[in-house]
């Protein structure tokens, strides 16, 4: 059927789900006669392939970047939203129960970020945005507290990260690894936050280029695994801090961009053997699949059934009962016209796909995918052209949910469980249906962003049925077959019906975080910097804890009100600088706020900036610059002035540059507190012609300030 057809097929699948929502079984051959001659795509009953319905509630922002939090609702994140115009920076909460969205603003630009959620069940969000065309990426942190819907600005990476990937390791710190740098670089070192310090480690860096998103998975060795997008294969080792040589070569052999990467479920029955597939991906895109055997001696790429139509920018998400449901994409990127409607179901166990129905919109940039607690997966997003977006949202409704005439199956129960669990230990979980169940699964809440769930997986987990309503259930075997966090538990019937998921946390007992806000905070001598210091219990945690600030300059002094906090809370923390005369300015001073409850203590860190009294202003000499591509460069001279007794260093940025064959840098690049530097602009040959406007950033501590130069390319 002609391309221009398929915004007719997507509103007559709509059509067809209304109907069949209302059909008899008996008419179902007639509707099928029907698509035939139409030329549609047979559909089949719902419990042979489920159910998509499109939700009568649209998202009101782009959702770039969704995570499941531990209250069962959606975290949406924005930023600008793929439109550089747009300085309203945005994120959401969408609530599957009422289908509402609640958006808020948020402080800088998350756009293409990297996300998890946390141990503590707070979501994790690194990297950004600094300017588009060419793309430079943001080193900002933040977490997300789903208990009162707040972001809190946390100490950044050392350099930029646009598109990074994150993933948790087994001892609930996070990775964070590839990016655009703050020059438009590909970042290739890993840093490791700690989420009981609140800290970023020191830089390590990798032995080859990443691709920006690369896929990662956690392995029950406790190795991280690459998987992509490009063919080559490699672990990074946590514990050196450093990478393999390739390990194996993908059958496919190009890149995968924008293919997804899935860990397939890790189970008693299969040992928690580590097995990875890859799905899709490349441009034009490919239908192939490949898995690999990490338990394996010498690991292989093993091609896999191909699904039934090629998926770039591609969702892959598991389903409680282990089989993957791959959707969305299509065959040239960003063409809506190559959408890949068809939903595909790979079984692990048989290593086939079958038919899951299709969605009704096309899917491609920036779409995501979630399983939800009540088994269900929502499909929403899609970004391919600037300055709109698909607004309209899907829910899938496996065929798990229903009986062989189409009605809806009877779901088992779990009338109560523990909201935390260990590792290796045993817990019961009450249910009317003990002795029908065939599984018990946890599934790690998801966090997605193109075409990849940075922290998917399936632990299925050992039980006996204790009586008729209960079952004793046997915690995951360690932390790196299943990291601390949250997670979905299912319990599946005779039936592989799933019932809805109670949220567990795994953990190794009660215990708190504490977040110290802003993470750097700026005064001059004399005065008073002022931080909110934030207690977030966790796994049951109730105490009291003790707060100190440790290594404070000599001649600062530190004051909390109060000076303890009991379960969740905040204090106010000042730090007072009548004492504090550095030598020169800015100065810098790192220090610790401390929170003790008896053996327990944990810690943040962060800066107290002194800068010097006073301000500076910028001001560029010529204002203006016309060059010729491949010609000469040209200057102007930029002049930093003091005011009202500043000293100090000032350094000096460059952005707004509308290419990479447009070179702007400035010479010097730092003053000592007055004084000139010089801008240089050099247009290659090749490069982009027109009218620009680059901005000049002087930095001194806290103060900064900025002057615009405007730049004709001829």
């Amino acid at each position: 059927m002609p391309s221009d057809d398929l915004p007719f097929l997507g509103f007559f699948r709509i059509v067809i789900q209304v109907i069949m929502k209302f059909i008899q079984p008996a008419k179902y051959l007639y509707l099928m006669m029907l698509m035939a001659a139409l030329g549609l795509p047979l559909m089949a009953q719902p419990n042979v392939q489920g159910q998509w319905t499109t939700m009568s509630r649209t998202m009101p922002i782009n959702p770039i970047h969704v995570s499941l939090l531990k209250n069962g609702q959606v975290l949406v994140v924005a930023g600008s939203g793929n439109n550089p115009p747009n300085k309203n920076l945005q994120a959401a909460i969408w609530n599957p129960q009422t289908g509402t969205t609640t958006t808020q603003t948020v402080s800088w630009d998350m756009f293409c970020n990297g996300a998890v959620v946390l141990p503590d069940g707070r979501v994790l969000i690194n990297g950004g945005t600094q300017q588009y065309n060419p793309f430079f990426g943001l080193p900002n942190t933040s977490v997300f507290d789903p208990v009162n819907n707040t972001f809190i600005d946390l100490p950044p990476t050392l350099h930029g990260r646009w598109y990074p990937t994150l993933i948790t390791l087994g001892d609930g710190r996070v990775m964070t690894f590839s990016g655009l740098n703050e020059t438009g670089s590909t970042n290739n070192t890993v840093e490791i936050f700690a989420p009981t310090s609140g800290t970023w480690s020191p830089q390590y860096t990798a032995n080859f280029t990443p691709p920006l998103y690369p896929r990662l998975h956690l392995l029950p060795s406790g190795k991280v695994f690459y998987s992509g997008s490009t063919p080559r294969s490699r672990y990074f080792f946590p514990s050196s801090h450093s990478w393999s040589s390739v390990i194996a070569t993908t059958n496919y052999g190009g890149t995968r961009t924008y293919g997804s990467s899935v860990l397939l479920p890790l189970t008693p029955a299969n040992n928690y053997k580590p097995v990875v597939m890859l799905l899709g991906g490349g441009n034009p895109a490919t239908a192939t699949t490949e898995t690999i055997d990490l338990s394996a001696t010498t690991p292989v790429w093993q091609w896999g059934p191909p699904m039934s139509q090629p998926r770039i920018e591609m969702n892959a998400v598991i389903l409680p009962n282990g089989k993957v449901l791959a959707i969305g994409g299509s065959a040239q990127d960003e063409n809506a016209s190559t959408a890949s409607y068809n939903a595909d179901l790979y079984d692990p166990v048989t290593n086939t796909f079958s038919s899951a129905g299709g969605n009704a919109f096309p899917r491609l940039y920036h779409s995501v995918a979630l399983l939800l607690p009540d088994a269900t997966i929502w499909l929403a997003g899609s970004n391919p052209k600037r300055g709109t977006y698909e607004p309209h949202m899907e829910i899938y409704q496996p065929a798990y949910l229903f009986n062989p005439d189409g009605s809806v199956a009877m779901r088992p129960t779990i009338t109560n469980a523990p909201t935390t669990i260990g590792w290796a230990g045993s817990f019961t979980v009450q249910t009317p249906d003990a002795a029908t169940i065939s599984s018990v699964v946890l599934v790690k809440a998801g966090s997605t962003t193109h075409a990849f769930d940075m922290d998917q997986r399936l632990v299925g987990l050992s039980y006996v049925v204790a009586d008729s309503g209960n079952l004793t259930v046997t915690g995951p075997p360690n932390s790196n077959i299943a990291p601390p966090g949250y997670y979905l538990l299912f319990l599946l019937n005779s039936a592989g019906v799933p019932s809805v998921a109670s949220f567990v946390q795994v953990t190794a007992g009660p215990d708190f975080t504490i977040t110290t806000s802003p993470p750097q905070q700026a005064t001059v001598p004399g005065g008073t910097a002022t931080y909110t210091v934030q207690l977030a219990p966790s796994a049951g945690y109730s105490g009291t804890v003790n707060l100190s600030a440790i290594n404070l300059p000599t001649g600062a002094t530190a004051t909390f009100n109060p000076n303890s906090i009991s379960g969740r809370g905040t204090s106010a923390l000042a730090v007072n600088t009548n004492g504090l005369n550095p030598p020169n300015f800015p100065a810098t001073f790192p220090f610790t706020v401390s929170a003790t409850d008896g053996t327990l203590t944990r810690s943040d860190t962060v800066k107290l900036i002194l800068n010097s009294p006073g301000d500076f202003s910028l001001a560029a000499s010529p204002g203006s610059l016309t060059i010729t591509r491949g010609g000469a460069s040209g200057q102007s001279t930029i002049t930093l002035s003091p005011s009202n007794g500043f000293v100090g260093a000032v350094n000096f940025t460059v952005t707004g540059s509308p290419g990479p064959k447009i070179i702007a840098t400035v010479s010097p690049t730092s003053l000592p507190g007055s004084g000139t530097t010089t801008l240089t602009v050099l247009a290659q040959t090749g490069s982009v012609t027109g009218n620009f406007k680059l901005t000049i950033t002087g930095t001194s501590g806290t103060i900064v300030h900025s002057t615009a130069l405007n730049l004709t390319v001829q």
